[in-house]
């Protein structure tokens, strides 16, 4: 038995699963999922990485909800990293340089997720050169941490890797493959539905969060 550090890139793993079944399974306890995947194993930490998004109030009060409800439920079992979405302003085009205008007109503006990717592969770097765990799990298919899982590799040459690839992926990417050893896996539908949350959590100062009513 090896206790595993997993790793969950939150907005990877979140597109994923909205893009093949909704907001079904988004009330999700990414440490029981971790167990599913990995039965004969045990959990040390999991690491949950993502951002709280702009300019949508109730999504992102469903989001702090939720990360508060993941927190209260497996304890010192999960921990939780935020980064932060950085204001852009979309550049006109490149062929014609006229700008992107609604009517009003106004420039479009999105958001950049920032810190997350990078916080993420140093943590897996740090934690694999300090010993935590037996074992990495990459619960990600954003092939820009390969070289985050390198490094895992280089300081821990006989550390296990384990990569759990979100819904939506139905192949492994051979940029993976020239790690060594990473031991790749799908995310079915049967782990997301065996792995929510209780749909009303209270955590210690009795404060309660209950699963979104557009998740069910």
């Amino acid at each position: 038995m090896a206790a595993i550090t997993a790793y969950v890139d939150g907005f990877n793993l979140y597109f994923g699963m909205h893009n093949k079944y909704g907001r079904r399974y988004q009330w999700l306890d990414v440490v029981e999922l971790v167990r599913r995947t990995r039965r004969d194993d045990q959990v040390s930490v999991v690491r949950y990485f993502s951002a709280i998004v702009k300019n949508e109030p109730a999504a992102a009060q469903n989001q702090q909800d939720y990360l508060a409800a993941l927190a209260a439920h497996n304890g010192q079992l999960v921990d939780v990293r935020l980064g932060r979405f950085k204001d852009r302003t979309i550049k006109p085009c490149r062929r014609c340089s006229k700008p992107y205008q609604c009517g009003c007109p106004r420039d479009y503006k999105s958001y950049e997720e920032k810190e997350t990717d990078v916080a993420l592969g140093a943590m897996m770097v740090a934690d694999a050169a300090q010993g935590i765990g037996d074992a990495t799990m990459l619960i990600s298919a954003d092939t820009d941490l390969v070289p985050a899982l390198a490094a895992v590799r280089l300081v821990a040459p006989t550390r296990p890797i384990y990569l759990a690839l979100p819904p939506g992926n139905s192949g492994f990417s051979g940029r993976w493959t020239a790690i060594g050893d990473v031991r790749p896996f799908f995310i079915n539908e049967s782990a997301l539905r065996n792995a929510q949350l209780p749909p009303t959590v209270t955590d210690a100062a009795n404060r309660v969060f209950h699963r979104p009513a557009k998740w069910a």
